[in-house]
């Protein structure tokens, strides 16, 4: 028989960090793949930490394609909220380009909405909101285009995972190993409900205990602080700045116009991307 293929796209999240294992991450997708079928599954991980929505249409979308897979999993878009080149337009755009590649070749596709990194890092309301809004953003274009393409979509932006510290690693963005491990009991539940998963579920129970006190801080001491110092260096001024505007209209009694003025973009984007759809059916 031949083995079912599955390939992984996105970001550190679907890279597997937060996720140790010997001297590499594996991840929920690793976790997952082994539950697909009950026959030799073929797993290829492309996803990249940093990478954004960009990243995966022009580099790791053409070679997932050569791969031919079966299954594909793409889930990214949180990095795209904190730069400071952040467009909502571009972002549907591609996502709808690396969905559509993949729909059209009859690959079961997997999607899913996350929780917004304001929220998960604990900072202050002024700098969160702003982040929130744009994950916001993200969700919305990717319910409605996993929607589109008939994606199996997980809802994993809120629900009391994201509060359970238990699930999370040290740097407060990724899963530890459990969260990691629920993801992909999470996947493979929906997958087996329509009988695309036929193999064992992955067990949520962590197979490794979990890192001591010490040994997260002195994560965060080392590879955490790079990661924000290069977070900081991209999105700190134009965050710093969306929080003064966040301020000003809080001041003003007028915060409901940023969530309108999010709503008409969001709305605009989908809208530009059907109305693409359109014209090349009419092609």
């Amino acid at each position: 028989m031949t083995p079912v293929r599955f390939v992984a796209l996105g970001d550190s999240l679907t890279e597997g960090i937060g996720d140790p294992v010997g001297d590499g991450w594996r991840g929920w997708a690793a976790l997952l793949a082994g539950g697909l079928s009950g026959e030799p599954v073929t797993f290829t991980n492309l996803a990249v930490s940093g990478a954004q929505t960009r990243d995966v249409v022009e580099r790791q979308l053409p070679t997932a394609l050569a791969l031919r897979p079966d299954v594909v999993s793409v889930v990214v878009g949180v990095n795209d909220t904190l730069r400071c080149t952040f467009d909502i337009h571009a972002v549907a755009a591609r996502l709808d380009t690396v969905y559509g590649a993949f729909a059209g070749r009859g690959v079961t596709l997997l999607t899913a909405c996350l929780p917004d990194p304001g929220t998960m890092l604990g900072l202050p309301g002024a700098l969160a909101r702003p982040l929130a809004r744009r994950q916001r953003a993200v969700n919305t274009v990717v319910h409605a285009l996993s929607e589109r393409h008939g994606a199996v979509h997980l809802h994993a932006a809120e629900g009391a995972w994201t509060s359970d510290r238990a699930m999370w690693s040290a740097d407060r963005l990724h899963p530890g190993e459990r969260g990691h491990r629920q993801l992909a009991a999470r996947f493979h539940a929906l997958l087996a409900e329509t009988g695309r998963a036929t193999g064992p579920a992955p067990s949520p129970e962590p197979e490794f205990p979990a890192p001591t006190r010490s040994a997260s801080l002195w994560w965060l001491a080392t590879q955490g602080s790079a990661w924000v110092a290069r977070r900081c260096t991209d999105l700190l001024p134009q965050l710093l700045t969306l929080a003064a505007d966040e301020l000003r209209h809080r001041a003003r009694g007028t915060s409901a116009r940023l969530d309108l003025r999010t709503a008409a973009a969001v709305s605009a984007a989908l809208g530009a991307v059907s109305v693409g759809e359109r014209g090349v059916d009419a092609a």
